[in-house]
């Protein structure tokens, strides 16, 4: 895999995709060279155990799109969602999450949204609300991040709606 190659047009996506509807909806965009894989990531710093670090908190919620090596031989991008050690988001002021019941209820709430998504499964623990893949091309790679940071960024408001059902009650 050409790993600058791809690393790139990650980031010319990012860079051309319209800042203001993602920040108004409080999410950022950022793309890592991880476990060998070229990965964007989007986020809202609060749907993590450290607000200050969102990227590397032990407890998060994220969605992710990435290319490495095995995608590129079976001429996929995987994308998925993934809720890491939401019990560690217990340092998230206010809130008590069950993982599995998050998942869950995440799950039933996608449901309705499941055919916008291109080879999706829902078949997964916990840590992984949602994973699917599209094929990988990479001369218009730009415009599949694009969509998919998109698609993403219509679902986002579902998460904060299954994370109000754990907001624990003032005292």
């Amino acid at each position: 895999m050409d790993e600058l190659f791809y690393k790139q047009k990650f980031q010319e996506a990012v860079d051309t995709i319209s800042g203001k509807e993602f920040d108004d909806a409080g999410l950022r965009l950022s793309v890592h060279v991880i476990l060998e894989s070229v990965a964007l990531k989007i986020y809202k710093p609060e749907w993590s155990s450290n607000a200050k670090s969102p990227i590397d908190a032990s407890g998060r919620i994220f969605f992710s799109v990435w290319v490495n090596e095995k995608t590129t031989r079976e001429g996929r991008l995987y994308y998925n969602i993934h809720a890491l050690k939401l019990r560690n988001l217990r340092n998230l002021k206010g809130y008590t999450i069950p993982a599995r019941d998050f998942a869950e209820k995440f799950r039933i709430r996608f449901e309705n949204d499941r055919t916008n998504w291109e080879n999706v499964n829902l078949k997964y623990g916990p840590l992984t609300l949602m994973e699917g893949w599209v094929e990988l091309k990479p001369d218009h790679i730009q415009d599949d991040l694009h969509k998919l940071a998109h698609r993403f960024l219509t679902v986002s408001p579902m998460i904060d709606e299954v994370l109000n059902n754990y907001r624990l009650k003032p005292s």
